[in-house]
């Protein structure tokens, strides 16, 4: 009756075997050992054979009488992991043998440790395998778990979560060898997660990217380490490399409300994106940011559906002959007509050009400007050249060319009328484009314009080599009121305007709001202005009376 009644027990303790009832588990094997007469109990488990014949694995004592013994019984069996197990049981030297129904006790014994020791162990296994990454860091899965552990507890107000990047790590790597990185970043690590202090939790995301929470009070010597740490790379001689990080961070406020650990994720690693963006070492999340976040989201959720429905309007800006008031042509600029009122373009142009959106609202608006220059030229109204604005984001398109062309044919427009403006390159790549699509516009009749000359690194080069039509001159480079002819300002526009024409090259100066600068623009023969001193940009019906009236 007490065999089956320790078995019992023993089963219902293996069933949620933990840190907690292990004592209950010795105790209850002690018991079962000395009523079937066994002074010593072993389990084993190997990862292999060849584990198991280096004798490289886990041991397990489950009872040992202290009694000089020998091994009288062992079952050896293959896991569901395909790793090894192994039971053995001892028996006090010179003592009367088993029974057989002792025997087939401790069998039965033997293969329920082995079967539940298995299943503890595999789960073990699991686990490492969830949570560890080749390396031996925790990964993100692990720091997300925990995450939420913690936030369903409402234990993570007070705290600060850091995703991080080691910067420059590349060239660290090509400089002291993989090896002695993957030491420095180790030992980087592991400083980072001492400084975060009791309860810290740190993770890698993968490569050079981690993860990091800790207490508040933890965030400003978290923080010099992450600004730079020297780590050692070389254990033998202790040779040091100095490590630093980019960060984005979010203080856990005392009112927030946790629902999913993605939340914070995305938080975090939104603002590690800007971070990482604009060059911040180390940058945290507030409400504002958010904010902006989700204004960004909205435009970006908007747009195609207000570019099926045309709420972008074509605006035009007069183009003026300064020398005799007259009309010489226009810029078309775009407006957001939406929610009854207009979106100025500051608002959604910088969120569209993040990603390739921009490209198709540039290819609307030149659609809607051909569509306009055709509708004026079936009027009988006298046309002008009329130029549109393209992203640099479209250097990256290898059919720009033909795009343009096949949306100005496809609206019967003479080329003559459509000037498209590029703005200056910053890469080489960019400018090889930039020059081949030039050309390309050249050799079809379409007139071309550099926008915003004189405020990139590579204007001289950028009309050297490239056969602009047009100059349009960044208004900074028109003088103040307060300049006189020999100011920086003065002599440079000059200069600028002189160049042109020497080129053989329209010169149009943007930005023009005052009478002196209409004198100045004379002056130096830079016979077309734009700008509010003319005109505003314009919606299609008042430009379209500019266009009949002609004169200024």
């Amino acid at each position: 009756m007490e065999y089956y009644i320790l078995l019992e027990q023993l089963n219902k303790i293996m069933c949620t075997l933990n840190e907690v009832n292990r004592e209950d588990l010795y105790a209850v094997l002690k018991k079962l050992c000395i009523l079937l007469r066994v002074d010593k109990g072993v389990i084993s488990f190997y990862q292999s054979p060849t584990h198991e014949k280096l004798g490289r694995g886990d041991t397990f004592v489950c009872y040992d009488s202290g009694k000089p013994s020998v091994e009288k019984r062992s079952i050896r069996m293959f896991t569901s992991t395909m790793m090894i197990g192994i039971s053995s049981v001892y028996q006090e030297e010179g003592a009367e043998p088993w029974t057989e129904e002792e025997s087939e006790r401790i069998e039965m014994i033997q293969n329920m440790m082995l079967l539940h020791l298995n299943k503890v162990r595999l789960g073990a296994v699991v686990e490492k395998l969830t949570f560890l990454d080749d390396d031996g860091y925790f990964n993100s899965r692990y720091f997300v778990s925990n995450l939420e552990k913690l936030g369903h507890a409402g234990s993570l107000k007070g705290k600060v979560v850091f995703r991080f990047n080691l910067r420059h790590f590349s060239l660290i790597n090509h400089q002291i060898g993989r090896a002695a990185g993957d030491l420095a970043m180790r030992n980087f690590f592991s400083l980072v997660q001492e400084t975060g202090g009791e309860g810290c939790i740190a993770a890698r995301m993968g490569g050079d990217n981690f993860l990091l929470l800790c207490d508040e009070k933890n965030r400003m010597a978290v923080e010099k380490v992450l600004l730079g740490a020297p780590v050692v790379f070389d254990s033998n001689t202790s040779e040091r490399v100095v490590i630093s990080a980019t960060a984005g961070a979010m203080i856990i406020p005392e009112h927030f409300e946790f629902s999913e650990a993605n939340d914070i994720m995305d938080k975090v690693t939104s603002t590690f994106q800007d971070a990482s963006r604009n060059n911040v070492e180390i940058l945290y999340c507030d409400d504002d940011m958010m904010a902006e976040k989700e204004r960004i989201m909205r435009i970006q959720q908007l747009f195609p559906i207000a570019l099926e429905r045309e709420e972008f309007l074509v605006y035009y800006q007069p183009k003026i002959d300064v020398f005799g008031n007259v009309l010489a042509g226009a810029e078309a600029l775009c407006r957001w007509y939406h929610g009854g009122k207009i979106v100025p373009p500051l608002e959604f142009i910088p969120v569209l050009e993040r990603n390739f959106d921009i490209c198709k609202l540039d290819f609307y608006m030149l659609d809607h400007v051909c569509q306009d220059i055709r509708r004026w030229l079936d009027e009988g109204k006298e046309v002008v050249r009329v130029s549109v604005n393209l992203s640099r984001k479209h250097m990256m398109d290898a059919d720009l060319y033909n795009r343009i062309v096949e949306i100005v044919d496809r609206n019967n427009v003479p080329h003559k009328y459509i000037e498209i403006e590029l703005t200056e390159t910053t890469t080489d790549v960019e400018f090889r484009d930039l020059k081949r699509v030039v050309n390309g516009l050249q050799s079809s009749g379409i007139f071309t314009s550099v926008d915003d000359f004189g405020i990139g690194y590579s204007s001289l080069n950028l009309i050297r080599e490239i056969p602009w039509n047009v100059l349009k001159v960044d208004k900074s480079f028109l003088p103040t009121e307060s300049e006189n002819e020999m100011s920086r300002s003065s002599v440079m526009f000059k200069h600028v305007v002189a160049m042109a024409h020497e080129l053989g090259l329209e010169c149009v100066a943007e930005g023009v709001e005052t009478k002196e600068q209409i004198s100045l623009l004379k002056k130096n023969s830079c016979n077309i202005a734009q700008g509010f001193y003319f005109d505003r940009p314009l919606p299609v019906e008042d430009f379209e009376k500019r266009l009949e009236a002609r004169r200024y």
